[in-house]
């Protein structure tokens, strides 16, 4: 193979309400660098230099249910994005003073990671990874 992909470059995450998605996500640490409305989508970045793309075109689903996730047939597509953190104790405790709420883990996978879930408020799964 003459090609190597050499790291993840952005994931774009489909929402309902662009105010309350970039709050959300600006609770995270990402901060908005490019607005494209053009595209009806934003590229956000935090200090770490992890891109992140919000999508302002999603269609509200009763109880914010995720399509991907929360029906019973099972559709082929993105579950949720993984990012990896520094310091899983603190994260929890920034999650627990904003209400966030965790809604798997902490769970230890495969003796590598230690790993929680949470929801946006449109209902995206996201992953928060602590390598050990």
């Amino acid at each position: 193979m003459g090609f190597s992909i050499t790291q993840y470059e952005h994931v774009g995450i489909r929402v309902t309400d662009r105010d309350r998605a970039i709050a959300f996500y600006q609770s995270l640490g990402w901060r908005e660098e490019v607005n494209l409305p053009q595209y009806h989508a934003n590229e956000m970045v935090n200090d770490a230099g992890v891109y992140i793309n919000l999508i302002f075109n999603g269609a509200k689903q009763p109880d914010n249910r995720n399509v991907l996730q929360d029906e019973p047939v099972k559709l082929a597509g993105f579950t949720h994005a993984a990012f990896v953190v520094t310091d899983m104790d603190d994260l929890i405790a920034m999650f627990e003073k904003n209400a966030i709420n965790i809604t798997g883990g902490p769970l230890i996978y495969s003796d590598r990671r230690r790993v929680i879930f949470i929801r946006d408020p449109d209902g995206n799964v996201l992953e928060f990874n602590e390598l050990l």
